[in-house]
């Protein structure tokens, strides 16, 4: 539902303002907010607006936000990290939309940050899941062990970010809108390979159909207007069918969806009887984990993963039990 309130509407016989949350919209797709987090302030923002009676956020402040924060923490019991995002939108629609600013909310009850380790798993135990799986999704599967891409990142890869004279994959706009290089394994060269060569098929049918453009970020279809139609600009992994854009309205194909590889991850590992609660992230997890096994830098590996500050890859040191608690026990002392 979305909320009007008294400075939404205009004199008879003019024309409506937009209401509050297409206001939102427009101005997250100004400031080249992703979809994602656009559905996720809105939604935020829609609960606000409800939870406070439908009152206009121009009626309200930070007192009013404190009070939201602290109710998602001491009876929504929701994580750290989602009273973060609830308090990001708040926070960018009053100072990107109402042009209003908050006070420092000192008395907001933060939830708990848990202190959590990462799955991950041996060798062995990934050698046996990919080897429950088959064609695009052992391929995919395979990139996100041998690169430490994210899940999101491997599916949104373009052709034209794959080197394989270089050996070499280019991850766009990754966590944070970096750009990071990471190394194309040998032994996916084929399989990637075959992969392209089936959605250069599906895109020349596309193509002879009048589609075949694919979605560009930004103003890149304006500045290109050819560019979208090349195919160094489609997808690695394109969807098998062609959709319409939730923003544009525009028909093409876009990547596959990642509930794709997340249920085939899941079939495998049910497969392969591995008990641990393992997921696409996990094959992040891993790559990290033994490449600082086999005697890497940590600062080599923070770059491979796109981390901004090396104490988050410092949690992989605690998984091979070389943090500060890395000692060998007085029972196995000879």
């Amino acid at each position: 539902m979305e909320f009007a309130g008294r400075d939404a509407r205009v004199t008879r016989g003019r024309k409506q303002a937009p209401r509050l949350l297409e206001q939102v919209r427009d101005r997250l797709r100004v400031k080249h907010y992703s979809l994602r987090t656009e559905q996720a302030y809105v939604g935020w923002i829609r609960r606000f607006i409800l939870a406070n009676g439908k009152r206009h956020p121009r009626e309200m402040g930070g007192g009013e936000v404190e009070a939201f924060l602290t109710r998602l923490a001491t009876h929504g019991e929701v994580a750290a990290g989602t009273q973060n995002q609830a308090l990001a939108a708040l926070l960018f629609l009053y100072r990107e939309v109402l042009g209003q600013k908050l006070p420092w909310m000192d008395n907001v009850v933060r939830a708990k940050r848990p202190r959590r380790l990462p799955v991950v798993l041996t060798r062995e135990e990934v050698r046996c899941l990919l080897a429950q799986m088959q064609g695009r999704d052992w391929l995919m599967a395979g990139l996100l062990y041998g690169t430490g891409m994210r899940l999101m990142e491997c599916l949104r890869l373009r052709v034209k970010d794959v080197d394989f004279t270089r050996r070499d994959i280019i991850v766009r706009e990754g966590k944070g809108n970096k750009d990071r290089h990471v190394p194309l394994p040998q032994a996916l060269e084929t399989a990637l390979q075959d992969q392209m060569a089936s959605a250069r098929l599906l895109h020349r049918t596309d193509s002879v159909a009048g589609f075949g453009a694919a979605w560009l970020p930004h103003a890149l279809a304006r500045k290109y207007p050819n560019a979208a139609r090349e195919w160094g600009w489609q997808y690695v992994f394109p969807a098998s069918q062609r959709s319409f854009d939730p923003r544009s309205g525009v028909e093409r194909r876009h990547h596959l969806d990642e509930k794709v590889l997340q249920r085939a991850v899941h079939r495998a590992r049910i497969a392969a009887a591995i008990h641990k609660p393992a997921t696409c992230h996990t094959l992040r997890h891993s790559f990290a984990t033994h490449l600082l096994e086999a005697g890497h830098d940590i600062r080599t590996i923070q770059e491979l993963l796109g981390h901004k500050d090396v104490a988050t890859t410092q949690i992989y040191t605690h998984v091979l039990n070389r943090g500060g608690r890395g000692v060998l026990s007085p029972l196995d002392r000879s």
